[in-house]
Order: structure tokens, then C-alpha cells, then sequence
């Protein structure tokens, strides 16, 4: 489970943001999660508290949005969302592709005072 480790790295590098900013306390946290990532958001959900436990987040709320993993296929170009058809094109029948979007986990927005 690297979710922790992921989320520990995020709570460092926005404490060095928010401090820049000049702020005290994180309210919430808005997260974009790929598809294609590797990082299963239930198991975010619940390192969550443990990654900002004693921290300035202690009290913040975790949103996570869902990017859908996106690929074109290299034989025919169709774009089609890998997961819903298990990684292989509806059109050639393929499993030769390209991501287009859905491999990052990006912070999207930070709500503090």
C-alpha cells in the first residue's frame, strides 16, 4: 500500500505551499486520481488520517476526483477509456496503446485560512 507514502510526500509539499502563502490550516483537499495511476483511492481514503495525523491537516477534509484513463489505440487511433474495456481496443481488438490521460495523481485544490 504506497498510498501512504504518496499522500505523506503531498501533506510535506503542501505545508511548504501554504506556509509560502502565508496560511496556518488546510480546511480541505482536493485531489484528481487517474484511473490508470496505480493508486486505488478507497485505500487513500483510509491513509488519509494517518498521514495527517498531528499535522496543520489534521482537520481537513479529502475529496478525491476520478480521471478517466484515456488511450488511443497505435493500430486504428480509436480513443477509448482502458478500464472499461480491459485494456483492449473496441474497435481492432488491440492492446497496443498510448495514455492520453488518467496516469497522475495532481493535487487540484487546497481550501485554507
Amino acid at each position: 500500500m504506497h498510498e501512504l507514502g504518496v499522500i505523506s510526500a503531498m501533506v510535506k509539499t503542501i505545508e511548504e505551499i501554504i506556509h509560502e502563502q502565508g496560511y496556518t490550516e488546510v480546511h480541505k483537499l482536493v485531489l484528481e486520481v487517474g484511473e490508470l495511476s496505480g493508486i486505488v483511492p478507497h485505500y487513500m481514503e483510509v491513509c488519509y488520517p494517518a498521514a495527517v495525523y498531528k499535522t496543520f491537516m489534521e482537520n481537513s477534509v479529502l475529496e478525491l476526483e476520478t480521471i478517466p484513463g484515456i488511450v488511443r489505440c497505435k493500430d486504428c487511433q480509436k480513443e477509448f477509456n482502458a478500464v472499461a474495456h480491459d485494456f483492449i481496443c473496441p474497435d481492432c481488438g488491440s492492446q497496443n496503446m498510448e495514455i492520453l490521460s488518467g496516469n497522475d495523481v495532481m493535487i487540484k485544490e487546497i481550501l485554507c485560512t
